[in-house]
């Protein structure tokens, strides 16, 4: 079997199609990120970006490397600036193991817990951004759906219903340890599931680490990143999944190591819930619900890749640690319940 991690066929292929020279080409994987596989292709025109699934076992379709770009293409005809331009798409394995395409990249510094202090926004301007990513949150809710297309990347009937069952078979078909926590969460999400459904176009994983901000501005979001899990669906998931996300000084520290919420200046949960609340036209009365979700999908995400990890398939070392992600997830989503409070 070839090496997954030798890209002379792809140099050569770039050579066939785009006419450069494979000794003109560099690609290097950019670091970060749980998921899908972003690596940065220097060419004589510039750069790029190339987008692949994960090495090993595949999850879910959501590492359908055409249903990602498809998802760029249609972005990209409703108009929305902040996602990059697909550029080309490969289905074809041969080339590197596994489908892929190329897209733009979008140059500017992405907000990750290894930045170095001196790179990280004031609070003055944590503060601002923080406001900024809710209103990019927004903007996304909010987008046509008929016109645009968008409507056809999901089927919004129904789908917390499909999301609330899915997650739970997910977190058990990759069950690893016994914490009762997620599967208390589970049952009470079965029988606590709203009836009304809203419906917009929704990211599925948005929070600081999958958006490009200005480099001389931190305040500006200039790209949204990693669409793999985009669709139609009901946008209080979404923000849900976010506040999951949106860790607070006061949070369990392995709770913090997605997002950079927690440093000062940044909302709180519920000053992010009620600066959504004022400027959306939907109802946030049961927000509890759609926070628990959140952090049980979160938790559920991290089994999965926890899981890939124990069975060799994923050698990050980060992973090892991410059980203590599941465990703390499912604390918070109960005591979330007990408390009522998010």
């Amino acid at each position: 079997m070839d090496n997954p991690r030798d890209f002379s066929k792809l140099k050569k292929h770039l050579q066939e199609r785009l006419y450069w020279k494979p000794e003109e080409i560099g690609i290097t994987q950019i670091a970060g990120g749980f998921s899908n596989l972003t690596f940065q292709i220097e060419t004589p025109l510039g750069k790029f970006a190339m987008r692949r699934p994960p090495y090993g076992e595949k999850i879910s379709k959501a590492h359908d490397m055409a249903r990602e770009c498809n998802i760029l293409v249609a972005l990209e005809k409703a108009g929305y600036p902040k996602a990059p331009k697909p550029i080309l798409l490969f289905e074809d394995e041969d080339i590197i193991g596994a489908p892929f395409f190329i897209m733009e990249f979008v140059d500017g510094l992405v907000l990750r817990n290894r930045n170095p202090t001196g790179m990280l926004p004031s609070a003055e301007e944590f503060e601002l951004l923080s406001k900024n990513t809710v209103d990019c949150l927004l903007e996304l809710h909010l987008l046509e759906l008929k016109n645009s297309g968008l409507i056809h990347l999901g089927k919004p009937e129904g789908y917390i219903q499909r999301q609330v069952e899915g997650w739970i078979d997910r977190y058990f078909r990759a069950k690893t340890n016994n914490l009762p926590e997620m599967e208390k969460v589970a049952d009470w999400m079965k029988s606590n599931r709203p009836e009304k459904e809203n419906v917009g176009f929704i990211h599925n994983d948005f929070k600081y680490d999958n958006v490009v901000v200005n480099r001389d501005r931190l305040t500006e979001i200039k790209a949204v990143l990693d669409w793999e899990m985009a669709t139609v669906g009901d946008p209080l998931m979404d923000l849900g999944t976010s506040l999951a996300y949106w860790a607070q000084e006061d949070d369990p520290d392995i709770l913090k190591m997605f997002n950079l919420t927690h440093l000062p200046g940044n909302m709180t949960r519920a000053e992010v819930i009620h600066y959504y609340d004022i400027k959306s036209p939907l109802d946030l009365s049961n927000m509890l619900f759609f926070y628990v979700f959140g952090l049980f999908k979160v938790g559920v995400i991290a089994q999965q890749i926890y899981k890939r990890h124990k069975q060799g398939f994923a050698n990050d070392p980060r992973f090892a640690a991410l059980i203590h992600v599941v465990n703390a997830a499912g604390k918070k989503a109960e005591q979330s319940i007990l408390t009522e409070k998010i």
